[in-house]
């Protein structure tokens, strides 16, 4: 074993240049659908597991599916969440992901009071009644941008049931404060005025003034009943002995805010640019939602809960599309002591980062893994995570917004394939980076049947 910083460590792998490390090629984008570069290189020179070293932190990078399922089963007693220094700083030091123990779990239940099964089932008809309208805006023009189209949908809905926020309404406009974070989140963390990363911490720092304000304004006239989360975590604030702190409520409405709107807008885009590029798809796609239609007493009626759940290919669709689209490709852990794992040692206090995409694209356990083949998912019972599949996290960590996504994306391609045809008017490249991915200038028309 080789050292570093006096604790014996993987001999695989390159730690890069002294403070540096390997930051710079970590950080490069690419337009490849498969296994980034930086992933692919180092597992064909060093193995499944290898150490790396990225913004002066060293790090084990695990693309084993054993490995990544023992990494998330054990946490809070070998492993817990970690994130680099830059990420707490954009989404706070409270921020949920980086709570660990009771803490986590009752901020988890709370956030399960916003996305559990009941509130989903009364949220159907708002989501259908959003997607419908945003549908039939977009088809009176000639192209749309999907992605921020998209996110501008699902902001809406999600800032209208987390904080009874109304872009139509408000003087500030809280998106545009997003947009801003989202263009710097990943970016070299280099925080000089003008860079990128700078103006994604002046986009975090505008939005959660506004937050704030929204917070004590709430507070010095509150509401009878509640109507939205931000009623809900007002209400916990209050009670005597709460663990909840304004930082912490404040973090966490940052968060949900970010993470429901921009991981969705993503998914949604990548579905779309899937659907046209597999045309048999998007008929077996639209045959079982024009069923639905056809099964229905009232044509006119909106959709129902038990009719979301019945869309057996529609959940395939939405699976193959997570698995391929990898919208976060990098899960990062902790070790809490020396871990011994195949005769790999990872040191006390070493960050780990578990890679979905190579799970994913493991050609072992997926035949041509960079297929769009939705029908690999038949029969499949699959409604968490497993080895070789963590599209949504894994563990305790598992996320507890993945049916709320699912809600919106199973009917947003209800509503539009059922009413709409649509095609690609430019673009349409997914451009990867280690966080987030951006598609580059998809542009779509969307014409009535």
């Amino acid at each position: 074993m080789a050292f570093w910083d006096g604790a014996p460590c993987l001999e695989e792998g390159s730690m890069g240049f002294p403070l540096l490390g390997e930051t710079l090629q970590f950080f490069a984008p690419n337009t490849s659908s498969d296994i980034p570069p930086f992933v692919r290189n180092r597992m064909d020179r060093y193995g499944p597991i290898f150490r790396t070293s990225l913004v002066g932190r060293p790090l084990i990078v695990s693309t084993d599916p054993d490995l990544n399922y023992y990494i998330f089963q054990e946490e809070g007693q070998l492993f817990q969440s970690w994130y680099p220094d830059t990420f707490t700083e954009i989404f706070g030091r409270q921020n949920v992901g980086s709570l660990h123990g009771f803490m986590y779990k009752y901020l988890k239940n709370m956030v399960l009071h916003l996305f559990g099964p009941e509130s989903l089932r009364k949220m159907i008809p708002e989501v259908e009644a959003v997607a419908t309208q945003r549908l039939r805006q977009w088809s009176s023009q000639n192209s749309v941008e999907l992605k921020d189209n998209t996110a501008s949908m699902i902001f809406h809905l999600t800032a209208k049931k987390l904080i009874s926020y109304d872009s139509e309404n408000s003087s500030e406009n809280l998106r545009e404060n997003f947009v801003a974070f989202i263009q710097g989140l990943i970016s070299f963390p280099l925080n000089v005025p003008g860079t990128a990363y700078n103006k994604c911490l002046q986009g975090r720092k505008r939005a959660m003034r506004m937050l704030k304000n929204m917070l004590q304004e709430r507070r010095a006239n509150p509401r009878k009943q509640q109507i939205d989360f931000f009623d809900f975590v007002l209400e916990e604030l209050e009670k005597d002995g709460t663990l909840l702190t304004e930082e912490i409520a404040l973090d966490l409405m940052f968060v949900l805010l970010f993470a429901s709107f921009e991981t969705t807008s993503l998914a949604i885009t990548a579905a779309i640019k899937f659907l046209l590029n597999n045309p048999h798809v998007l008929e077996e796609l639209t045959a079982e939602h024009e069923g639905i239609l056809r099964r229905r007493e009232n044509a006119h009626s909106g959709l129902t809960w038990e009719e979301y759940k019945s869309m057996t290919f529609t959940f395939q669709f939405i699976n193959e599309t997570a698995r391929l689209a990898n919208i976060v490709p990098g899960i990062f852990r902790k070790a809490l002591r020396d871990i011994q794992f195949k005769g790999y040692t990872i040191p006390a206090g070493w960050a780990v980062m578990v890679c979905p995409p190579a799970v994913h694209l493991n050609p072992e356990k997926y035949i041509d893994p960079l297929a769009f083949n939705p029908w690999r998912w038949e029969k499949s019972e699959l409604k968490g995570a497993s080895k070789h599949f963590m599209a949504f996290g894994g563990g305790m960590r598992f996320c507890v917004g993945t049916d709320f996504t699912k809600v919106q994306m199973a009917v947003f391609l209800h509503c539009l394939v059922t009413k709409y045809r649509f095609k690609a008017i430019k673009g349409g490249n997914i451009v990867r980076t280690p966080g987030l991915q951006f598609p580059d200038g998809f542009d779509v028309q969307i014409m009535e049947k």
